[in-house]
């Protein structure tokens, strides 16, 4: 995408401003969004973005710029710009570039570039729509959306490297909206991965539709929650979001570098029940949060945060490895070429144990089960959170007697960590997005249904 005779001579004249370390990273972004509204189509929006970013590190202070152009002259002017209140005397040369082709270990088939599947996508959220309405007559409104992009990126850095990914996302989502003619409640269902269009022969549009009409029935007949202190067992699958937000970012060089995580002086310690082991790993085959190289040009790796309650790794880019002595860990990733990059999350989850859902729930004497966890809010640096229960059941003497709505769990991430008595054999992942100093990026949560012996519990009985 960019002449690497150009990329050479602007990252040479960074280097003569006096810049340690220089880098371009090109980016081309295909985009398609379909959007539906109950048995008919409500949007179609496509776009192409191009953009360059330059990032040039003096020390361990970063100056970022970008631009959408590809000439020569507008990157070296970006340079000088940027280094004009940090010029210093000039460094060595760039190396010649050594380019490096990854191997692809996420094929994609229908992809964007060769096909948008428009008419196939359509037909599939409304037979998706149609299976939510067969649900029940309570069912009144279905919104569907689905995301599928493309995006290739090129890195070059003064230290010869210059590489290329393309990466394919899909992502796809049915919501339906029950009433009972005095109050609503909603349900949802999704998916994706990092492939092309081929993902909807994994997830039936009808298992879409009849998913989110379920849980929209549940919540229409669920009970005020009870509030207090209690065990809670918090559901597979999305219910890694509260290890992702509450501790996965306190594991991130981003906060380790400024000691403004807890855990920033504590590797090697207890962090978490013995029961307990977590793993980042951006390897998955064809994982929603995976990739062949980071966006720093680095081969993504397996990443064991946690073992056996054991602090044993953060999530390391370069600066953050500059910054703290740790090996870097495939982890710098960024949205788009507007942002300079940062440790982030890849495929971030708790790993199964030998526990059944059916085991936690019969050691309850009064509590919540947690099936499926929606949003909420964290604390940077300390981990305190509060997250809403998507869909969630009273439990009493060991069994689960009505669902419950209003639920909301409350606590910091290394205190729940300690409060894990149980960790389940139903292990899966689900999508999400993650929000952090580099832009929202594709990050994969996960977890089997965990028994946490006591977590604060706000509801409204």
């Amino acid at each position: 995408m960019l002449n690497p005779a150009i990329a050479q001579t602007v990252i040479d004249h960074a280097l003569s401003l006096g810049a340690d370390f220089v880098e371009l990273y090109v980016e081309r972004q295909l985009r398609s969004t379909l959007n539906t509204l109950s048995d008919s189509v409500d949007s179609v929006q496509s776009g192409v973005e191009f953009g360059i970013g330059l990032r040039m590190v003096f020390g361990h202070k970063v100056l970022y710029g970008y631009t959408n152009k590809v000439g020569a002259d507008e990157l070296r002017r970006i340079a000088s710009e940027l280094a004009a209140k940090d010029r210093r005397d000039p460094v060595t040369h760039a190396r010649a570039f050594n380019f490096i082709a990854p191997d692809e270990q996420h094929p994609a088939e229908k992809r964007l570039s060769q096909d948008a599947q428009l008419d196939a996508k359509i037909a599939y959220l409304l037979t998706a729509s149609r299976a939510a309405f067969a649900g029940g007559a309570a069912i009144h409104q279905t919104k569907g959306a689905c995301l599928q992009r493309e995006q290739a990126v090129e890195i070059f850095n003064s230290e010869g490297l210059h590489a290329h990914d393309t990466r394919h996302y899909v992502r796809t989502s049915l919501t339906a909206i029950a009433s009972d003619g005095s109050d609503q409640a909603v349900g949802t269902d999704n998916f994706g991965g990092l492939l092309g269009w081929e993902v909807a022969d994994q997830h039936s549009a009808a298992t879409l539709g009849a998913q989110a009409a379920r849980q929209a029935l549940v919540n229409l007949s669920a009970r005020p929650c009870p509030s207090g202190t209690m065990p809670v067992v918090m559901g597979n699958g999305f219910g890694g979001v509260i290890f992702h937000e509450a501790c996965g970012h306190l594991l991130e060089t981003t906060s380790v570098a400024k000691q403004a995580s807890v855990f920033h002086d504590q590797m090697g310690q207890q962090i978490a029940h013995a029961k307990v082991s977590a793993v980042d790993d951006g390897t998955l085959k064809n994982a929603w949060g995976s990739l062949n190289i980071d966006d720093e040009g680095m081969p993504t790796q397996r990443t064991q945060l946690i073992q056996d309650g054991r602090l044993t790794s953060f999530l390391v880019d370069r600066l953050g490895s500059a910054k703290t002595g740790y090996a870097r860990t495939g982890s710098g990733r960024r949205e788009s070429y507007r942002y300079a990059p940062a440790s982030r999350m890849r495929n971030t989850f708790i790993e199964p144990g030998q526990d059944s859902v059916e085991a936690m729930i019969a050691s309850i004497d009064r509590g919540i089960y947690a099936s499926h966890m929606g949003g909420g809010s964290v604390q940077p640096g300390t981990g305190e959170f509060n997250f809403s229960v998507q869909e969630g059941y009273y439990v009493e003497k060991g069994k689960i007697l009505y669902p419950i709505k209003g639920a909301t769990l409350i606590s910091t991430g290394p205190k729940v960590l300690r409060e894990i008595s149980m960790v389940g054999d139903n292990f899966s992942l689900a999508c999400g997005m993650c929000g952090s100093v580099s832009g929202a990026i594709p990050t994969t949560v996960g977890q089997p249904a965990l028994k946490v012996d006591a977590i604060l519990v706000g509801g409204n009985a």
